[in-house]
């Protein structure tokens, strides 16, 4: 007995020494050496506008489930005015959001969820409506801005909490999380409006946080619960910091992502993008998809604030686990949970959520680095995930989603054995899951717009492609620039750059793909990059012409798939469409989409050949189990499917 006790001390001695030793270690890696500078400069919001076929699905958000989110759950939206009269207090034990669940276990996150619902709604429709230049919905989005605004109390505060409970928690909470996603569409606003009155109200939120979550001297995101989703969400708080960061030039805003970050890598919380899990290179993701993927951006943002190498190897690191959790379409695994899984085209799914943000974190870095190969990232999960997700006939998004989708019933590929799982339809709301991702999947398309363009110390800089226009100032001199393309589904693309006498460089990001290319003028090709440097005046033209090729590549699970240019292709499951729930608003509705053939068709190494030229459409022999047979096989661009087949399993040679 005693020497079990000696040994219980001597293994608690050991335990304490090792916990120490990680502190310390901890602590040097969250010293700020040498902050980074950012290899490209994003633009403002509202410096690049979409054209084309990006401009035409912004606004058939706003037509939909963008424009309307408030009339189809006016409970959540319009009703609980939660950062005014409605704001939580010790009183509030519970909310009703129409979410369906099992002993009501996920109560306490219900408090805060209509923030989110609201702020991440609102973000994406100020965003598409200043886009769009939709007079209507502008006058909107001004409305609500001037209403949220005058909801800061005097002190700068803005969020969802009365005075006995904001600052101070111990548990799950939505403080730095309501805060972040208000604040974001608030930016966005400024950023179009250029009011100072404006970026006043902003900066004096910001600074009342810093005031009651001092740096070093308080802990935000201590829980007695490792499991505290509004909590953990609130780290992206940097995504306000280092926006404010940029159009300020204040470095106290830059540097509080380090002490955030730092304090949230010290708590017992169940997340993935933890410093000291980073470190650890054999420790699989396991975390919530969105916080996971969310993080990724704070990670990066600690890193470049500190310049620590130690947080460089995080970052790396974090870079690395996530690669192995990217599906064909560059969807991240994590239907919710990523649980050690690796990607999966068929028995793990993604959310929209994640979507949206891991895309913004690869757009992050790619203005951090000026990687090229982040844009190649981020490229394929708009053009595939995020649109593959997308019902092309009426206006809902798929909560969940997967590569291969079989059945879209509710249950993951027609499981039916767990009741409360409905994410796997499309819906304009999923209000009986959470209406988090129809919000997210208005705010992606503006998100990828405002990162289309990027300037450095050389020139103008296209580092992600698709119809586009950007209006800049390059020393001193105005500069315009269109982009004419249907890119990805054309690969000719025409820049016109519109200036008064001015020289500079125009980079434009090469695509992975694209072994074999024509360009109109002299160029030469940096990093990634095609580079061309002239002295440009008037109004001048520069055609870019990518060739694509089919490319067959093995994905995870080792399964072929096929792509051609930035484009996934699949094999499109007919299937026949079953009405749910209808909404008081006309053409709004759950579908469910049911299979008329079952079975999935095998990989047998024949030519993928295009049908016509100029059409996105492609043949070759697959076998077919059920059949016993190789039979023509169609494949489509994946998002614009519903019921698809994207991997293949090799053909059994039993």
């Amino acid at each position: 007995m005693r020497t079990s006790f000696i040994c219980l001390i001597l293994l608690a001695s050991a335990l304490l020494t090792a916990a120490l030793r990680c502190e310390a270690q901890d602590n040097s890696a969250f010293q700020k050496i040498a902050p980074m500078k950012e290899a490209f400069e994003p633009l403002p919001f509202f410096t690049v506008l979409p054209a084309g076929w990006i401009k035409d699905e912004i606004q058939s958000n706003l037509d939909g489930f963008t424009g309307h989110l408030d009339s189809l759950v006016p409970d959540l939206i319009l009703t609980d005015d939660i950062y005014g009269r409605n704001r939580l207090s010790r009183n509030v034990k519970a909310k009703d959001v129409g979410a369906i669940t099992d002993n009501g276990e996920l109560q306490a996150q219900f408090l805060w969820w209509n923030s989110e619902t609201q702020s991440n709604w609102r973000d994406g429709y100020i965003r598409s409506a200043i886009l769009a230049g939709d007079q209507n919905h502008l006058s909107r989005a001004k409305d609500y801005v001037q209403r949220m605004l005058t909801k800061e109390d005097a002190d700068g505060y803005l969020g969802i909490y009365d005075k006995d409970l904001r600052y101070n928690f111990d548990n799950e909470n939505g403080e730095l999380w309501a805060k972040t996603t208000a604040l974001r569409g608030l930016l966005a606003w400024y950023e179009f409006v250029r009011n100072f009155t404006v970026l006043k109200d902003i900066e004096a939120a910001v600074a009342n946080v810093m005031k009651n979550y001092p740096a070093y001297a308080s802990h935000p995101f201590h829980s007695v619960n490792p499991d505290a989703g509004g909590l953990t969400h609130g780290l992206v708080f940097t995504d306000v910091l280092e926006e404010l960061w940029r159009i300020t030039g204040k470095t106290e805003y830059r540097d509080y992502c380090i002490f955030l970050y730092k304090d949230f890598s010290e708590q017992v919380l169940n997340e993935d993008a933890q410093y000291g899990k980073l470190a650890e290179t054999s420790l699989p993701l396991k975390g919530h998809g969105v916080h996971t993927y969310e993080h990724l951006r704070s990670v990066a943002a600690a890193y470049y604030a500190s310049g620590n190498p130690a947080l460089k190897q995080a970052l790396n690191n974090f870079i690395i686990k996530i690669s192995l959790e990217l599906n064909p379409s560059g969807g991240p695994s994590g239907d919710e949970w990523i649980a050690g899984n690796k990607a999966d085209a068929t028995d793990h799914g993604y959310e929209y959520c994640s979507i949206h943000e891991l895309m913004n974190s690869y757009t992050d870095l790619l203005s951090k680095t000026g990687d090229a190969s982040f844009g190649d990232l981020a490229e394929k999960i708009f053009f595939n995930a995020a649109q593959g997700a997308r019902n092309p006939f009426e206006s809902s998004i798929a909560y969940l989603k997967t590569d291969n989708s079989l059945s879209m019933k509710g249950g993951l590929n027609g499981d039916t054995t767990v009741r409360t799982q409905t994410r796997y339809k499309y819906s304009p709301v999923h209000q009986d899951v959470a209406v988090c991702c129809v919000p997210n999947a208005g705010r992606i398309a503006p998100y990828y717009v405002q990162n289309m363009w990027m300037k450095d110390a050389q020139g103008i800089i296209a580092v992600l492609l698709g119809p586009s226009e950007v209006e800049t100032e390059f020393r001193g001199k105005q500069v315009r620039i269109t982009e004419q393309t249907s890119y990805p589904y054309d690969n000719t693309i025409v820049f016109t750059v519109k200036t008064f006498d001015t020289e500079f460089d125009l980079k434009i990001r090469r695509p992975s793909w694209a072994k074999k290319i024509s360009v109109s003028e002299g160029y030469s090709d940096a990093n990634g990059y095609i580079v061309i440097h002239k002295q440009w005046k008037g109004e001048q033209d520069v055609s870019v012409t990518f060739y694509p090729e089919v490319i067959t590549a093995t994905e995870k699970q080792g399964e072929y798939y096929f792509s051609y240019g930035a484009i996934v292709l699949a094999k499109r499951i007919e299937s026949i469409g079953q009405p749910g729930k209808a909404y008081p608003l006309k053409g709004f509705r759950d579908m469910y989409y049911k299979p008329l053939s079952s079975g999935k068709f095998e990989f047998v190494n024949e030519k993928v050949i295009q049908k016509k030229p100029g059409r996105l459409e492609f043949i070759t022999s697959m076998f077919n189990p059920s059949s016993g047979k190789d039979e023509t096989v169609l494949l489509v661009p994946m998002g614009q499917t519903i019921l698809r087949q994207v991997t293949f399993k090799p053909k059994s040679t039993d």
